[in-house]
């Protein structure tokens, strides 16, 4: 078995992926605390082309070396907004036409294996800090939450690989 040379991977430039129709996913950060999270995020963002982020709160922003330690350029090519709480990124999204979700433990969640192909996009998930999870105000404002099933002990993800989980499953039946 031989590894991919870079010239075989078909990546796409910056000005390609910016060009580049997006998967109608948006992905909003609830007071996310490490940088290292927010970079993994923006790469899969990426990966997954999609249509762009919203970071909230205290969530850290580019430009920071931490956050490109992670992301390996992925701040340059997904479209990212800022907004100082995470209620109002759900309502302007919602004003928008996005169905919001939030990725939370919740009384009447979805499995996400049962969440695909019900809703129609454009789509928005929220994912929650690292301790409390989705805020409670925001929380409210949402149309309903997808629960991605567990079943050990801990019943808790850390949001990098919350959001590699969910967002593959939203984006595969596009590949």
């Amino acid at each position: 078995m031989r590894k991919l040379g870079m010239d075989e991977l078909n990546r796409k430039s910056v000005n390609e992926f910016r060009q580049s129709e997006k998967t109608p996913v948006v992905v909003v950060l609830d007071n996310i605390r490490s940088m290292h999270n927010v970079g993994s995020v923006f790469r899969t963002a990426d990966a997954f082309l999609l249509q762009g982020m919203c970071l909230c709160g205290y969530t850290p922003q580019p430009p920071h070396r931490d956050i490109h330690k992670t992301a390996l350029g992925a701040t340059e090519t997904v479209n990212w907004k800022y907004f100082e709480t995470t209620v109002e990124a759900v309502r302007a999204l919602k004003e928008e036409g996005y169905a919001v979700f939030a990725v939370e433990q919740t009384e009447g969640s979805i499995p996400l294996q049962e969440f695909n192909g019900k809703h129609s996009s454009p789509l928005a998930v929220v994912f929650g800090n690292e301790v409390t999870g989705v805020g409670e105000e925001a929380l409210a404002l949402c149309d309903g939450s997808i629960e991605i099933p567990q079943m050990g002990m801990k019943h808790s993800l850390n949001i990098s690989i919350a959001a590699g989980i969910v967002l593959w499953e939203l984006v595969r039946g596009r590949f």
